[in-house]
């Protein structure tokens, strides 16, 4: 293994879980967000109300985009397996 393809796959990765991660993460903070203001808004106190909305919402992104992340995760890992058969020539 070179150190240009090893450079090449670290960057992949880094990049492919920063892309399965990014729905998430900005439902999470979006969902976030508009508690505390729903909360500070209300001066209701209760920190399972953020919780349960930051859940809810998490389980939905998660259906919605859940088939595109596991297609991109198969495509990535079918990359790698395509270099170390490719390699291993």
């Amino acid at each position: 293994m070179t150190e240009e393809l090893a450079l090449y796959l670290g960057r992949r990765a880094m990049e492919v879980a920063l892309l399965l991660m990014a729905p998430v993460l900005v439902v999470t903070l979006v969902t976030g967000f508009a508690a505390a203001m729903l909360q500070a808004v209300t001066s209701i106190r209760d920190m399972t109300m953020g919780m349960v909305l930051k859940l809810a919402c998490i389980g939905a992104t998660l259906v919605i985009a859940g088939s595109w992340m596991t297609q991109t995760a198969l495509g990535f890992t079918r990359d790698v397996f395509n270099l170390i058969q490719t390699m291993a020539k």
